[in-house]
């Protein structure tokens, strides 16, 4: 069967009609909060992000994860103020926009209730159905009175009108965490009144809503519930009660759709169950929300880790779904539709699943792709690199890592001759490191992603290479990028630092963890938690030895939950705000000499088989500084133009042949999206 006609039956390219509304293909984007807003406004970053995705194809960008109906639920997560009349025209912007481009907008509405803390925005008591705590969020809530329930149903009918206002194509109300599925736990929902009970006295609030919303917007605007319809908890939302919502729900009349959750998110263990990470299964709620639809026979939407193309076409053809939602995955990629269209999916960027996105969001930062970083950053960086309008350059990279990688790729897209030189037999550097623990083998997707686009566009790899000055003398190159990356560091220990290993022997393999480990984090990130782990599952006893006051401050909690998960099965002893000043040899045994920053003094010792430590990288630069001096700018780049996207032009040494630059951990130790990013701004402008 020929290509096109293939790709004309793909059942994740076949249309789809809800209502009045065709969306042109069956791949959404289920709402999330990106923390792109600016005072709470979805402004200029916020909207290119979704304007982005309509570019690439997708039929359905749900904005906001999810919008704040009232001024008592103030944003957890960078929430849009749904409750103020100026969302509005930005909303109508960013809907005329991505319209323009063939695209449906909605966006979810809540009440976070619990969901939030007191101690922000206006100073309002958080509540809930019943006085119950939410772990995450640390609130004490108050038990919604009658008064509260009167306003807040009127909240979301204002909301709703406003959303119709800005002309965007439907809403769903978050029913997960948050206040209006607070009413229909057990677990949450302890009142004495009408509102506790029955099914339909745990769904009157919902009901209310849903009518006062109707007689606000109309019976012809769509309208939906992402919900949760089974908690997979002993004290919450049995499987049997959520079906029945769901039910009574689509028997009301008052919905068009069903956006289908399983699991709770009272911390975030079950969380990482809902919202899965690396290493964790793939799809697992797929089944669930396709039982769901066979029962319902109502339009169905899900998105649970549906990274792939493969699996999303299963869930349509199987008639499991009837929209499937690539979220993370088109944090990585949003052109994924149009590529799927073009016969390109091996173009598509893959989601490796590390979900830096997410765990960005939960430390209150905004979401950024582990190896994608033009996502969210569309004003300035391109997801599709142009050619150059210069002279054609000669271009040596030497290095293969994630920064290598990059750079390669986007000097190749510019139509440059590049040459990547890499003193290993394969592409990838630390990532390939990180790779060898099991759980979070998908990495390296990111280093085969870029070898097979460097294949592509033609770049020159050359593997088994150690470069020295000389090599790059001989290939009259116009610009050099050293992305040399780094080796490990051991710059904190005064005395005994050679009686340690690194984490990086640990998880090479070159070292076998010993019977009783001390393991030192100075880093706080993946590196040490991966080493860790590996030990714990070898059997040793282990204790973790961190000098800070969180534990793994560079992880978010979603990644955090499977090591802790080892760690707990494992009885990993964990010990925070402690320092390791010393190393001696006793015996066969290492003393090590702990010492606390708070008495500054020494505080205890350990008697182990064995050290290691986490410390970062130190620059491996040694080339880089060996060309420094032949360089048409001595290695100097201008940050101005750097961060705005312009070209380097510095010109400090007027005999210099090559510019000459270095990136990613040949500069310092920070992490994969930094050392893609300096790859990306650098060479997108050469």
């Amino acid at each position: 069967m020929p290509a096109t006609l293939l790709r004309a039956n793909d059942p994740l390219l076949q249309p789809y009609t809800i209502k009045h509304l065709t969306l042109r293909n069956r791949i959404m984007s289920t709402a999330h909060e990106p923390n792109y807003h600016e005072d709470g406004m979805p402004k200029d970053r916020y909207r290119l992000y979704h304007v982005e995705k309509a570019k690439g194809g997708i039929a359905l960008t749900m904005t906001a994860g999810s919008a704040v109906v009232s001024r008592d639920s103030p944003p957890a997560f960078g929430n849009l103020l749904a409750y103020k009349d100026e969302i509005v025209p930005w909303l109508a912007k960013l809907a005329d926009e991505c319209h323009t481009h063939g695209a449906a907008v909605m966006i979810q509405l809540t009440h976070l209730g619990r969901r939030t803390n007191w101690n922000k925005a206006d100073w309002l008591p958080v509540l809930s159905a019943s006085p119950v705590r939410e772990p995450a969020h640390r609130a004490f809530p108050k038990e919604m009175e009658d008064w509260d329930i009167e306003r807040i149903v009127a909240d979301y009918a204002s909301a709703a009108e406003r959303m119709k206002a800005a002309g965007l194509d439907g809403f769903e109300f978050e029913c997960y965490g948050h206040l209006m599925d607070a009413f229909w736990s057990p677990a949450t929902n302890q009142r004495d009144d009408l509102y506790n009970g029955s099914i339909d006295n745990r769904l009157r609030f919902t009901m209310r809503v849903l009518e006062a919303v109707r007689k606000a917007v109309g019976p012809d605007f769509l309208v939906g519930c992402r919900l949760v319809a089974d908690e997979d908890w002993d004290k919450g939302l049995s499987k049997a009660e959520g079906l029945e919502i769901c039910h009574r729900l689509k028997a009301s009349g008052l919905v068009d759709f069903l956006n289908i959750i399983r699991g709770h998110i009272e911390h975030d263990a079950p969380l990482a169950k809902v919202i899965p990470v690396a290493g964790m299964q793939a799809a697992p709620h797929l089944d669930f929300a396709g039982e769901v639809r066979a029962a319902t026979k109502f339009p169905v939407f899900h998105a649970a880790r549906i990274n792939d193309v493969a699996t999303a076409r299963h869930a349509i053809a199987e008639g499991k779904l009837d929209m499937v939602g690539m979220t993370r995955a088109h944090i990585a990629d949003p052109h994924i539709a149009r590529k799927i269209a073009e016969g390109r999916e091996a173009d598509i960027r893959p989601c490796v699943g590390a979900t830096y996105c997410l765990d960005r969001i939960y430390e209150g930062h905004e979401a950024l792709c582990i190896h994608n970083p033009a996502t969210g950053r569309e004003a300035q960086m391109p997801h599709v690199v142009a050619k150059a309008q210069g002279p054609r350059r000669r271009i040596a990279v030497i290095g293969a890592g994630p920064a290598g990688l990059e750079a390669a790729r986007v000097t190749a897209a510019r139509g440059h001759e590049v040459t990547l030189f890499e003193a290993s037999g394969n592409p990838g550097g630390q990532i390939r490191l990180a790779a060898q623990a099991k759980r979070r083998r998908e990495l390296i997707a990111i280093a085969d992603w870029r070898a097979e686009q460097c294949e592509r566009l033609g770049v020159a790899m050359k593997f088994n290479q150690l470069v020295e000055a000389s090599d790059i003398r001989d290939l009259g190159a116009d610009v050099v990028i050293v992305a040399t990356g780094g080796l490990p560091q051991n710059v904190t220990i005064e005395e005994g630092a050679d009686l340690a290993v690194s984490s990086w022997d640990i998880l090479s393999g070159d070292v076998k963890p010993a019977d009783d480990v001390l393991l030192y984090d100075d880093n706080g990130a993946h590196p040490g938690m991966a080493a860790a782990e590996l030990i714990a599952e070898a059997g040793a006893s282990l204790e973790i030895l961190s000098p800070e006051r969180f534990f793994a401050p560079e992880m978010g909690g979603l990644n955090l939950v499977p090591y802790m998960k080892t760690f707990t099965e494992r009885q990993v002893r964990i010990t925070t705000m402690t320092r390791l000043r010393a190393l001696k040899r006793q015996g066969n045994k290492i003393q090590a000499v702990l010492w606390s920053p708070y008495s500054e003094t020494d505080s205890a010792t350990r008697l182990v088989d064995q050290v290691v430590v986490e410390n970062a990288t130190a620059p491996l630069a040694d080339l880089y500084f060996d060309l420094k001096e032949e360089s048409s700018n001595r290695g100097e780049v201008d940050y101005e133009a750097f961060v705005a996207g312009r070209p380097q032009t510095k010109r400090t040494n007027p005999s210099g042949r090559f510019q000459l630059f270095r990136i990613g951990d040949a500069v310092a130790s920070r992490n994969i999206h930094a050392a893609i990013y300096d790859a990306l701004r650098l060479c997108v402008v050469l």
